[in-house]
């Protein structure tokens, strides 16, 4: 096997790890979505067109990763629910789940402020 093949073979495998991870953090507030959905895209765009051209074209994808590569922006609807279900899920983390350890309730607050401020801090993308 050539190093060439080895090396494009790797980076769709690490494209699909990225995808998976990117998927995922749709539904888990402090795993991001947007730079796994990127990374795929970048690795993909090396190594499989054809991979990159689906994920360019895929419905709900697609726009959410041309809007972030073209605007460097966030649409609206994404950042008010990003920001309410990472504060829904800390919050409740934070009151049940570590109530006894306040150092725990303190770590969970910065790690909820700084991913907030860190989403709040790219600019609004309007439709």
């Amino acid at each position: 096997m050539c190093y060439f093949c080895a090396v494009r073979t790797f980076l769709v495998i690490l494209g699909g790890l990225s995808l998976v991870l990117g998927l995922l953090g749709i539904f888990v507030p402090l795993l991001p979505t947007t730079p796994f959905l990127l990374l795929a895209a970048a690795l993909w765009v090396r190594s499989s067109p054809r991979l990159y051209a689906w994920l360019l074209s895929h419905r709900r994808l697609g726009p959410y990763i041309r809007n972030f590569r073209e605007n460097r922006a966030i649409p609206l609807r994404a950042k008010v629910f990003s920001v309410t279900l990472l504060w829904a899920t800390l919050l409740y983390c934070i009151v049940a789940v570590v109530d006894a350890w306040w150092w725990a309730q303190l770590v969970l607050l910065c790690v909820a402020v700084g991913v907030t401020w860190h989403i709040l801090s790219f600019a609004t993308l309007r439709k």
